[in-house]
């Protein structure tokens, strides 16, 4: 069965970071696109970051740019979000999930993704 875990989250002061994983098991990450998305609540789903089939190419949404980092370990079958200078406003659950087309993960959109993993709560305080 093809499934998605995420770990890592958790409650941290603003400036500070942590490391979301995205472990799978009974699928290979590296030949599909994955994406993050985050949700904080009342609020929309919003793509975070993508990184295409053997990592070629990453997508940033414009909030995350230059603070959020995507990439793989290959050998551990997992993707990491780096989340670095963390803000307030950062916080929400965030997903890991796959895209069986690469317009999703250009797009940063959900459209196409079709597995997701169970959401790992990020809290940033003030």
């Amino acid at each position: 069965q093809e499934q998605l875990v995420e770990s890592g989250g958790g409650l941290v002061q603003a400036g500070g970071s942590l490391r979301l994983s995205c472990t799978a098991s009974g699928l290979t990450l590296d030949d599909w696109a994955i994406g993050w998305f985050r949700q904080a609540p009342g609020k929309e789903r919003e793509g975070v970051a993508c990184t295409s089939d053997r990592g070629g190419r990453t997508y940033y949404a414009d909030s995350v740019k230059g603070r959020f980092t995507v990439s793989r370990d290959n050998a551990k079958n997992t993707v990491y979000l780096y989340m670095n200078s963390l803000k307030p406003e950062d916080a929400a659950v965030y997903y890991c999930a796959r895209d069986f087309s690469d317009y999703g993960c250009a797009h940063l959109e959900s459209v196409s993704f079709d597995l997701w993993g169970q959401g790992a709560p990020v809290t940033v305080s003030s």
